[in-house]
């Protein structure tokens, strides 16, 4: 075969090869397409949840960030007015700004900012925060029944996580200012088994919710535990108080 022949030959292969290789490109052009555009919305829309999480949450923490400020401002009373005769000056009775005259009055301000992160972002951790501190706030402005309310909406949406935790503790302490004993007793028994809080600041409360329902003999197991499980603990002085008295309160 002469050389020319087998260079055409070699020619109309390459030229079949390509053929076959843009039939076959063109076959599957159509499922390849698809499956690239699939994996480029996944791409996107994975792109574009964390871009919109990451936005929620730096919000929600501003938000809460506002809110505690508030809350962790001074208390600064009110001078007293001046002797008779002397001139008042309205600059020296005005608080300093940034700080409240009384702690209700900073707690009635908190308390809005509070309630508006947690219900602007219920399920973000910062949300969660801010629900729990308002708890925190209508207990603290003798507004128990808004309290338990609220910590019960932090335990469902905390579950098992710190501020669950944190919940519970704030529902019990809120159901004992309610004097619902029984409630809180409950919640500090469960708390005391199954949490990563302090167990012996937990037995104290406890303690405290037996004697204020009137279950003595509780209370002094109770007390009497601290002192056996936990000698060197910061309660345990306090505990022997407690003990002491609820005995003497019994005799």
């Amino acid at each position: 075969m002469k050389r020319s022949e087998r260079h055409h030959l070699k020619e109309n292969e390459v030229a079949l090869s390509v053929a076959r290789a843009r039939e076959q490109f063109e076959e599957h052009r159509r499922p390849v397409l698809a499956i690239g555009a699939a994996i480029l919305v996944v791409i996107v829309a994975a792109g574009g949840f964390l871009w919109w999480r990451q936005h929620v949450d730096t919000l929600s923490r501003a938000m809460l960030v506002d809110a505690m400020a508030v809350e962790e401002a001074p208390v600064v009373p009110p001078p007293a007015p001046p002797a008779p005769g002397q001139p008042a000056n309205a600059a020296n009775l005005a608080p300093p700004p940034g700080s409240f005259a009384s702690e209700q009055a900073k707690l009635a301000t908190a308390l809005p900012k509070f309630l508006a992160a947690a219900d602007a972002y219920p399920s973000t951790r910062a949300g969660i925060a801010a629900r729990y501190h308002a708890g925190a706030c209508l207990v603290a402005l003798g507004r128990t029944k808004d309290a338990i309310e609220q910590y019960q909406q932090v335990i469902d949406r905390a579950g098992s996580d710190i501020y669950g935790d944190m919940g519970r503790l704030g529902l019990a302490e809120a159901q004992m200012q309610a004097q619902q004993y029984d409630a809180a007793i409950n919640q500090y028994r469960d708390l005391s088994t199954k949490t990563n809080l302090p167990t012996d600041a937990i037995l104290m409360q406890l303690g405290r919710a037996y004697a204020a329902a009137g279950r003595k003999a509780q209370a002094q197991q109770t007390f009497q535990r601290i002192l056996d499980e936990f000698p060197q603990s910061q309660y345990a002085q306090l505990a022997k108080r407690e003990l002491d008295a609820t005995k003497g309160a019994g005799a």
